[in-house]
């Protein structure tokens, strides 16, 4: 199976791999990259978490992308297509690395993975689930032309956690996409 690589002006999105690790481990050890996350998990449970990303690519054919920064080839952060079963909807989510905060890169990101679910992967809905509380990604949202769509519960273990489900249909993307 071959698996796709995204190219922006930036970034490179492919599917994660074993030398990501460091990056991996670091951004999810971070309390405040991963504050809307979960919260900090240590690095033996970050490779679990690379290792399930890595295997959802093989069992749905899609995943979240690393990001690469292209100019240096730091690993920046993981972003795309998620939807693992008992997901309120087909989301395209983000998380970035503390240290490439605030530079545009999950807004890049975002379009080219929306691009590659609508285009590509033909979903109809692309969502983003983001707590109320997580102002940066509801910007973000508002950014990519999302609007607050219904509340959602997550499957287990976040089942608890309240979150929003911003989106948009294929439609009002690609119409977005036209006047970019």
């Amino acid at each position: 199976m071959t698996h796709p690589i995204l190219f922006t002006e930036r970034l490179i999105l492919r599917r994660p791999a074993a030398e990501d690790l460091d990056g991996w481990a670091a951004f999810s050890a971070d309390p405040v990259a991963t504050e809307h996350l979960g919260g900090p998990v240590e690095r033996s449970v970050a490779w679990r978490q690379l290792c399930t990303m890595a295997g959802a690519w093989e069992i749905n054919g899609f995943a979240m992308f690393s990001v690469i920064e292209r100019a240096t080839g730091k690993w920046v952060g993981r972003l795309g297509p998620w939807m693992p079963d008992g997901w309120p909807g087909t989301e395209v989510g983000w998380g970035v690395a503390a240290e490439f905060a605030g530079r545009g890169y999950a807004y890049e990101g975002a379009v080219a993975a929306m691009d590659y679910a609508v285009d590509v992967l033909g979903w109809s809905e692309v969502i983003h689930t983001i707590a109320p509380e997580n102002a940066r990604s509801i910007r973000l949202a508002q950014r990519l032309g999302s609007t607050n769509l219904r509340p959602v519960t997550l499957p287990a273990p976040y089942a608890d956690v309240e979150v929003d489900a911003w989106g948009q249909s294929a439609e009002q993307w690609r119409a977005r996409r036209a006047v970019r």
